[in-house]
């Protein structure tokens, strides 16, 4: 991929799933084309699904660059989530086709890389290729939510996408915690009787 001289080359990143009680930990790196802004892009929160959907549709059809990095259950209960966490946007930045100059990170923490890193807090919602990051890490994990929601049903995976909801605390206390439940967080550790 040829870059034209002069231009910095910089990538978002943002992840979705670190609160919830199972399933892995997504992230996104999204490097945006500098002639092909897009105005609009926020925090992947503040849209509906079906909105979610259309900008992730216009960011892989557009955007310079794109990718996904995740951490799997596993990983997640040995590493702890924060270290997880930083490990799937290493993956994400490391599978992007085009080597960024510059990572912005949604947060307080930054993954080692090899490249700049920045942290900004709140720049889900004030950096245009976070935002991007923000709207296909989410859409992606939905989607793995919806195949889990298959897979085990009764515990409303589909509506809660994993979050410590009632209905998925109910659920745990019903049916017991499935394959994909992290063993390290508290309600799951709890009805297992590990300590935490």
């Amino acid at each position: 991929m040829l870059v034209p001289d002069g231009w910095l080359i910089e990538a978002g990143v943002d992840e979705v799933g670190r609160g919830p009680l199972l399933g892995p930990v997504v992230c996104a790196a999204v490097i945006l084309h500098p002639d092909r802004p897009m105005p609009g892009l926020t925090d992947s929160k503040k849209l509906s699904p079906a909105r979610r959907q259309a900008w992730a549709e216009r960011i892989r059809r557009e955007a310079w660059a794109y990718a996904l990095g995740e951490a799997q259950v596993e990983e997640i209960d040995r590493l702890n989530i924060l270290q997880a966490t930083l490990l799937a946007m290493q993956r994400a930045v490391q599978a992007l086709p085009l080597q960024p100059q510059q990572v912005w990170v949604d947060g307080l923490h930054c993954p080692r890389l090899s490249m700049k890193v920045s942290a900004v807090v709140g720049g889900d919602a004030s950096v245009p290729a976070i935002s991007a990051a923000s709207i296909l890490a989410k859409v992606s994990r939905d989607a793995q939510m919806e195949v889990l929601d298959q897979r085990f049903p009764g515990y409303g995976i589909a509506r809660h996408k994993g979050y410590p909801t009632r209905e998925h605390l109910e659920a745990l206390q019903r049916l017991g915690p499935t394959c994909e439940h992290r063993r390290s967080f508290a309600p799951v550790a709890r009805l297992l009787g590990m300590s935490t």
